[in-house]
């Protein structure tokens, strides 16, 4: 063999991009009070929406173990269960209920998402390295790890569209929370480089269950597996020293830039820091797919205006983001729970009809209401070109919607319009107050009186949440 040779076999130095989130993951210091402060309203949003999630008999099926036989005594804990699991079934469990409803935190840019569907990862794996390795580990350590999953999925997310090509945000959920698990773990740069590269090797999912003829409940699953996936890398980097692949993105042919992406380089609008928790969205008025969010807000405006002109209304008007209309501009018949709460039409129908929008709303038994059907046929959507720039406008963020109802005696109530709703950061003083009384209602539904209490408690006292331990948090969750 020929020094040439040689050369050509050796393997390259690992690709930029995977080498950055390996440094990120291990080294950064975060430093930012704010991204604190969300963090814990993020912990308090999400199990708030994995205890709403387990009202559902259809979320309930995808918890416990994949065979019977499989749960493990000491293992990781799912939050209002009694499932004892391995750390890659248990991070399916969660992050499957943390999803389950569409009301958990979402990003929003060139890529879409829900960053707060990492904690299935980082939950199960704090808590299964507490109760069988004996980890030390506090809940401010967990929030460490989610500022650091979210940042990673939001600025992959500012300027990359894995949703062109086709391919489902989850990807980052995998990419993120693989990243994470690994140092959660103790890996090395290289044992975290290696597990990244596996993430991207795995390619990604597609969108078909995301949108019309095909739309179904995979998606309040598809994280969770995500979650699972990652955790898997994880533990081959670090315990089975599986062999990484430096040029995984950008090997030519065979890289995932080439064979998934259309050969485009990834964009970075920004460095890692804590810019994603600082402003990330929190869903907490209505289980409403976020680019609707505030459409929904103007449609439960118009409400009393509305509600006893229905037979009278001609044709209501929806402007909205460029987004939306590619994503949840749906006409036609709706086939399920998750065709409807991802139509906008849908969403903007039953405020206008009953004056709420709850997770019920997208069953069966309401959408046989015929009033739905016959209001959604009358709207007509178009895209407000302030709207699409408000979007992507890294110092706004917003996701305008305006609603307008027209009757037949040429009469028309005012048009309302709402550019960000009141899980915005812009609105988070108006926000908090509800999103934690989202978080009580939801625990005392579902968890012991004294158990819900606690809870909320800590939620209220950030010191001496941040000193808990991870497996006590999770204990009182125990259903």
């Amino acid at each position: 063999m020929t020094a040439q040779d040689v050369r050509s076999a050796a393997r390259p130095e690992p690709d930029r991009s995977m080498a950055e989130i390996a440094d990120y993951v291990l080294d950064a210091r975060i430093e930012s009070e704010e991204a604190w402060a969300t963090a814990r309203l993020m912990l308090a949003d999400s199990m708030a929406c994995a205890m709403l999630a387990m009202k559902f008999d259809e979320c309930v099926r995808h918890l416990g173990p994949l065979v019977q036989g499989g749960e493990i005594p000491g293992g990781a804990r799912v939050p209002g269960t009694r499932f004892e699991l391995d750390p890659a079934q248990a991070a399916f469990n969660i992050g499957t209920q943390v999803r389950w409803l569409d009301f958990n935190d979402t990003w929003l840019a060139a890529e879409w998402g829900h960053p707060s569907d990492n904690l299935g990862t980082i939950l199960a794996v704090a808590d299964w390295q507490a109760r069988k390795e004996g980890k030390s580990i506090t809940m401010r350590d967990v929030l460490g790890w989610a500022i650091k999953a979210h940042e990673i999925q939001g600025v992959y997310a500012l300027r990359n569209a894995f949703n062109r090509v086709g391919l489902d945000h989850v990807i980052l959920v995998r990419l993120a929370s693989t990243a994470v698990a690994t140092a959660m773990l103790g890996g090395s740069r290289d044992e975290v480089i290696t597990a990244i590269s596996h993430s991207w090797i795995d390619n990604g999912v597609l969108r078909t269950y995301r949108h019309a003829p095909n739309t179904g409940p995979r998606k309040s699953w598809a994280a969770g597996d995500a979650c699972r996936r990652a955790v898997t890398h994880a533990l081959n980097a670090v315990h089975r020293k599986v062999v990484g692949y430096p040029s995984a993105v950008t090997a030519k042919t065979w890289g995932f830039r080439d064979v998934a992406f259309g050969g485009r380089e990834f964009e970075f609008e920004r460095p890692f820091g804590s810019y994603v928790m600082e402003n990330i969205l929190f869903k907490i008025s209505w289980p409403a797919e976020f680019h609707a969010q505030t459409a929904v807000e103007c449609a439960m405006r118009l409400h009393e205006a509305v509600r006893g002109r229905l037979d009278e209304v001609d044709r209501i008007e929806i402007h909205t983001q460029e987004a939306a209309i590619r994503i949840i501009d749906k006409t036609g018949p709706l086939a399920n729970y998750a065709d409807r709460d991802h139509c906008l039409q849908y969403m903007v129908a039953v405020p206008l009809i009953f004056g709420r929008l709850t997770a019920e709303d997208y069953g069966d038994e309401v959408a046989a209401d015929p009033r739905i059907d016959a209001l959604r046929d009358r709207m007509v959507v178009r895209e407000d070109p302030s709207f699409t720039r408000d979007y992507h406008d890294p110092a706004r963020r917003y996701i305008g919607n305006a609603v307008q109802v027209f009757f037949r005696d040429g009469s028309a109530t005012g048009k309302v319009t709402v550019d960000f709703p009141v899980g915005h950061r812009r609105r988070r003083e108006e926000g908090i107050p509800l999103l934690l009384a989202k978080y009580r209602d939801a625990l005392h539904a579902h968890l012991p009186g004294p158990q819900a209490k606690r809870l909320v408690e800590l939620a209220e006292n950030p010191e001496a949440l941040d000193q808990l331990a991870v497996e006590d948090y999770l204990g009182l969750y125990r259903s």
